[in-house]
Order: structure tokens, then C-alpha cells, then sequence
């Protein structure tokens, strides 16, 4: 290489600065290890991860942040770099709709880092049962589509369970026709999880109005049904695809170009306030006129934002609902303390499932 070469300096201080990345990582990972130290002395031995610390330091990530990379790249790395710390002493068990290569498997990635033990399961319900039974840490499952709305099944057990939500994932929802046919034209039936059908309906009935549309358990089980059997496709993420080594023929054919899916994190453990935090509660109202104003009058007077409310059968007697809703703020917080307390008073039972960092990414 020429002493002239214009690129020798470059690389010789990309050198330098691995070098002293490398050295930093060391030395935070050697920090991490020191905290779990302290905790097992402390008689903390479960697991030690801590929602409302890594959401904070996300979040100054992404504040620092002056570029070129964007904040969910760089935010990215940072998630990884405490993943991989974390796991020096104990990796993460999660559970998860299985199997590998679903949405929820890309959620849980997402929120928790690639170095977790995955414990893909049949059903939501397992999720709930696996976690109830300290066979996985945390359980993620998914709460609400922007598209489709809110998933009945997730807030039924959630009415019955006794887990806290501790987190959230909001997951972008980019699906692909993953076939090994060459053409549209060749294909006979397509297999996907039935929110995702319903997601892709429109570009089904332009594009493949001839084939017909089967129901899988997940989309990863609709990958592998459309490996299985000539003239078939199915529609799941990149990761699915990637995973069972199946190829995209089409990408990104949802109805939806902001489809987004957000998943919920469900664990035994309450999550302190993080300073930018939402609460889920679960409100049993009573059967007469006025009870949802009454219950939704506390949050208003001390201007309380509200994102989301759905209701619920109670199957407790006919008529009667239960309303999940979602608001701004920790349970902690004194004013979402106290109206919580207004809301008591009103409502024939009040549960909180749980205040949570808001999702960061």
C-alpha cells in the first residue's frame, strides 16, 4: 500500500477506535458483572434485568445520538451490548408464540437482544402458563394491531392471570409471499396466521384471487406447511423466511403500509418508574347509566392521557363488561395514584396490570 493511499489514515484510526471500543465493552461488561455481584449478596437471584434501567439508557442513547447512524440503529447496539452483559450471568428465558421465526419471536428480539433463551410454545395460553410456573422468565405476547385491532384472546387472559405487564414491544409488520414457486400464477393455496390474512386481503383478492387462503397457528407454521407442499405460499416476516430457508417472492404485501403489531411483556415482577412510563387497568363497571364516565371523570380532571379502551364480556352476569385501559404515567405517580383511588370508588372492582416503560423503539 502507497504511503500516498488516501484511505491508510482512515482505516489506521478505525483501528483505533475498535481497539477502544473493544476495551470500553470489557469494562462495562466487567461493571455489569460487579452489579449481579451485589444483587445475589442482596438475595436477588431469579434474574437481573431491570426494564426501567434499560429503557433509560435507550433512551439517552437515542438523545445523544448526532448521527449519521439513525437512533433505532444505534439504539440497536446499545440493546445488544446489554443483552450480551446480562447473559455473563444469567441468560433470559422467554416465552413466546412458537415457533421460531413468528412475530412475536422478532418482538421478543427486539425488546430483550438476541442472547436470550427462547422458549417457543403452542398457544398464548401456554405463554401465560410458563411464566406462571417459572419456567420462563418473561412471557411476550401480542395486544393490539393497528390494522385489525385489539387481540380478544391476550386481554381474556390477562383478566384471568395474575402476571403483571412489565413492558412493551411495538413491532413494524412487514409481510412478505414466501414461496418456492417461481410465479404467482403457480400458486394453489396460501397459509398464514389468520391476522395476517385478514392484514394482506387486499393484495390477495388483486394478485392471487384463485388461491385459496388456509389458516395456520403462526406464520412460522405457515412457512414450513408452504415448504412442505408444491404450489403453495405463505405469508410471514423476513425472519421466518430466512429462517427455514424459504424465499421471498414478494415483499412487503400488507394492506397497511404502517402495520404495526404491539406485543406486551408479562412477568411476575413490577416495573419502578422509568420517567416515561404507561399504565394498564383493568375496570369492572357497574351496570347503570354513567358508570364509563364515572370511571374515565378522575383521569380527565387531572388531565390524564388516555391512549387505548376496549371492553370486554366480565362473564361475571349478562350485560355485564369489564374495560381495559391504557394511560400515561406510572401507578407510582402521584396523581395517577390518586386517580386510581377516584376510580375505586366508582368501579365495582379496579385492577392495575401493570405500569411499564413506554416502548423506546
Amino acid at each position: 500500500m502507497s504511503d500516498n493511499d488516501p484511505l491508510a489514515g482512515i482505516r489506521k484510526r478505525i483501528d483505533e477506535i475498535d481497539e477502544a471500543i473493544q476495551s470500553l465493552i470489557t469494562e462495562r461488561a466487567q461493571c455489569a458483572a460487579k452489579v449481579a455481584d451485589i444483587k445475589q449478596q442482596q438475595g436477588e437471584e431469579s434474574h437481573f434485568y431491570r426494564p426501567e434501567r434499560e429503557a433509560q439508557v435507550l433512551r439517552a442513547v437515542m438523545e445523544r445520538n448526532n448521527g449519521p447512524l439513525d437512533d433505532e440503529t444505534v439504539a440497536g447496539i446499545f440493546r445488544e451490548i446489554m443483552a450480551a452483559c446480562l447473559a455473563l450471568e444469567k441468560p433470559l428465558q422467554i416465552a413466546f408464540l412458537g415457533p421460531e421465526g413468528t412475530y412475536t419471536h422478532a418482538a421478543a428480539i427486539k425488546h430483550f437482544g438476541k442472547l436470550i433463551e427462547t422458549q417457543p410454545v403452542d398457544s398464548i395460553e401456554e405463554v401465560f402458563r410458563l411464566v406462571e410456573a417459572d419456567g420462563a422468565n418473561f412471557g411476550v405476547a401480542p395486544v393490539e394491531n393497528s390494522t385489525e385491532g385489539v387481540i380478544n384472546h391476550t386481554l381474556d387472559l390477562l383478566m384471568q392471570s395474575s402476571l403483571q405487564i412489565c413492558g412493551e414491544v411495538s413491532l413494524r409488520i412487514r409481510h412478505n409471499l414466501i414461496t418456492a414457486e417461481k410465479d404467482l400464477a403457480s400458486i394453489e393455496r396460501v397459509y398464514s396466521h389468520q391476522q395476517s390474512l385478514a392484514q394482506c386481503r387486499l393484495w390477495l383478492d388483486r394478485h392471487l384471487p384463485h388461491a385459496e387462503r388456509l389458516a395456520a397457528n403462526s406464520n412460522a407454521e405457515a412457512v414450513l406447511l408452504a415448504k412442505a407442499h408444491p404450489h403453495s405460499a405463505a405469508i410471514a416476516g423476513g425472519n421466518a423466511a430466512e429462517l427455514y430457508d424459504m424465499p421471498i417472492l414478494k415483499a412487503d404485501i400488507e394492506d397497511e403500509p404502517d402495520n404495526t403489531t404491539r406485543f406486551v411483556v408479562i412477568g411476575k415482577h413490577e416495573s419502578p418508574p422509568s420517567g416515561n412510563d404507561r399504565t394498564s387497568l383493568m375496570l369492572f363497571a357497574h351496570n347503570r347509566a354513567g358508570a364509563l364516565f364515572h370511571l374515565l371523570e378522575p383521569l380527565a380532571k387531572r388531565n390524564i392521557s388516555m391512549s387505548n379502551i376496549e371492553s370486554r364480556p366480565s362473564r361475571r352476569g349478562v350485560w355485564e363488561y369489564v374495560f381495559f385501559i391504557d394511560i400515561d404515567g406510572h401507578h407510582q405517580d402521584a396523581e395517577v395514584a390518586d386517580a386510581i383511588a377516584e376510580i375505586e370508588k366508582a368501579s365495582a372492582m379496579v385492577t392495575v396490570l401493570g405500569s411499564y416503560p413506554k416502548a423506546v423503539l
